[in-house]
């Protein structure tokens, strides 16, 4: 009370002398390294400093308002050294694709086109609007009045149909 209403910096320093170090250590148990422990019991008591206006008696005791306070500040300071830092972005043109990646590609598009022709239509159209036109199932029963199990179906027979040609192409 006495730092919350006149400030009394005796006061204060006789609150730190107690519970910095408890702070630390009940920090350190909970899984804090010792340098995180160290700025967040800095952090806290300054914040004890701070909001000492804030603190109600009859809702908690002091040392459960300032564990609390220290358990809240150790996550935001977790939370905020786990950010990913950004990515570097390369800067200028990308390298060159190699001649047998490129090559690759187009034998693997030539396969996929020929399986594709040996689909059924009904399964071809539908293999089109899902993949190549990014249509949902839903819009795709919708645009073509069928039932949405009905596009489920010829969609996943069409996949297996396709799995099959392009393993037989391979062959």
């Amino acid at each position: 009370m006495a730092i919350a209403q006149n400030r009394d910096q005796a006061a204060f320093a006789a609150l730190f002398r107690h519970f910095a170090p408890r702070v630390k250590a009940f920090l350190i148990k909970s899984g804090a390294d010792e340098g995180l422990a160290e700025e967040c019991m800095q952090d806290v008591m300054a914040t004890l400093w701070r909001k000492a206006h804030l603190f109600d008696p009859a809702r908690a005791s002091v040392s459960t308002w300032i564990f609390t306070i220290a358990r809240n500040r150790k996550i935001d300071l977790l939370r905020k050294y786990a950010r990913p830092e950004p990515e570097d972005v390369p800067w200028g043109p990308e390298a060159e694709p190699d001649q047998e990646d490129i090559l690759a590609l187009q034998q693997e598009s030539q396969k996929l086109a020929e399986a594709l022709r040996k689909l059924p239509q009904k399964q071809r159209i539908l293999i089109e609007k899902a993949y190549f036109g990014d249509l949902s199932h839903g819009e795709i029963a919708i645009e073509t009045g069928l039932p949405l199990g009905t596009i489920k179906s010829r969609i996943r027979l069409a996949l297996e149909r396709l799995r099959h040609n392009m393993r037989q192409t391979t062959k």
